[in-house]
């Protein structure tokens, strides 16, 4: 569509500039041929940047030198003088920096050039180079405004993208950690129970293929996400899913015994406030299992509070000087990365007595509360 509005401006300018050769009974044929080549250039400069740069620059560049030796009608004239700074415009805009550079360069020396090539005792006004040059310095400065703005796009559309990306790898560490970790869990209590009780093999078993489809189950899940759908797929369990999740955990058969703790008071929380809390707890009972198997039980709180709303997770293993000695955690971080997007904060480190802590507090909306 652009495109045709700018070949219907070339074509009258064309016009007008042949009417006005041919008024003055001059050859018209070469600044016709100047402009139409330097037009098309223009035309074609979504598809060829850097050529129909260089070939517009040139041919409207050469074309002054030609008209000064064979006295034939001065260029650029108004169609080339519009296509020139189409280019430049366009060029400063999409080209890499260094070619744009090099464009805008090109453009100043087809001017000079031009410039140059006037007979000064020839009467011939320079008000109309006078006017290119500022032509294409207005040119470049647009095409450069341009050039920012598509910047800052990209970079918007990046940081989405970057966003994106942390949020699935999140999800999928929260996914794959958890129900891994009770598959493991699982198959080691299996080993015992085929030494001391065989005949409880088929239920260790069983507890083994239920966590593999849970696993599934979630991983289709993130699939959703990817693709989008709008079948609710992609719902993550909120705070009413905690139950469910820790009698999941549970019945791996070898981790602490959970006491959890729910407010009485049911709120409407919005989903992105339901969906960290549910992965908090998540990531926390998942840690307990990894690092502290010595731990008999754990507690999972989940408050209403004057600011919020506070999660607090923490076990009785014994004392140890770092829950994570091995390991990089980037569970923790992403636990803390869904938190502090959401205004809150997170703390983690050993209990005041033994075991672990982990304590968040998540900001909600007025009409979010209780």
């Amino acid at each position: 569509m652009a495109n045709t509005g700018l070949g219907l401006a070339f074509a009258v300018t064309l016009a007008v500039f042949a009417r006005q050769i041919a008024r003055e009974d001059r050859e018209w044929l070469f600044g016709f041929c100047v402009s139409l080549v330097v037009c098309a250039a223009a035309l074609v400069r979504e598809r060829h940047r850097v050529g129909a740069a260089v070939v517009g620059i040139v041919v409207a560049g050469g074309a002054g030198v030609v008209a000064k030796v064979a006295d034939l009608p001065r260029e650029p004239g108004a169609a080339s003088a519009l296509a020139l700074l189409v280019l430049g415009g366009s060029a400063v805009r999409a080209l890499p920096l260094r070619a744009a550079a090099a464009v805008a360069v090109g453009g100043v020396a087809a001017m000079a050039v031009d410039w140059l090539s006037i007979d000064p005792e020839s009467g011939v006004w320079q008000g109309p180079f006078q006017l290119g040059a500022v032509g294409w310095a207005v040119a470049l400065g647009v095409g450069a405004w341009l050039r920012w703005l598509d910047y800052r796009r990209h970079a918007a559309t990046e940081a989405v993208r970057r966003e994106e990306r942390l949020a699935l790898a999140r999800e999928l560490h929260d996914i794959v950690a958890h129900h891994v970790t009770g598959i493991v869990l699982q198959t080691q209590a299996a080993k015992i129970v085929s030494r001391s009780r065989p005949e409880a093999l088929d239920e260790t078993l069983t507890g083994i293929e239920q966590a593999g489809t849970d696993a599934l189950t979630a991983m289709r899940r993130v699939v959703g996400l990817l693709r989008d759908t709008d079948d609710g797929a992609g719902t993550t369990p909120g705070p009413e899913g905690l139950t469910e999740l820790v009698r999941r955990f549970e019945g791996h058969g070898h981790g602490p015994a959970v006491r959890l703790n729910l407010p009485e008071e049911k709120a409407a929380w919005s989903p992105e406030v339901t969906t960290t809390v549910y992965r908090i707890v998540q990531e926390a009972l998942t840690n307990i299992a990894r690092h502290a198997p010595h731990a008999r039980t754990a507690t999972v709180d989940v408050l209403h509070a004057p600011d919020g709303i506070t999660v607090e997770i923490t076990d009785d293993a014994p004392p140890a000087p770092a829950r994570y000695p091995h390991r990089g955690g980037f569970g923790l971080i992403g636990m803390r990365e869904r938190v502090e997007t959401l205004g809150g904060t997170l703390r983690a480190g050993p209990g005041s007595e033994a075991g672990w802590s982990i304590h968040a507090t998540l900001p909600v909306a007025a009409g979010e509360r209780p």
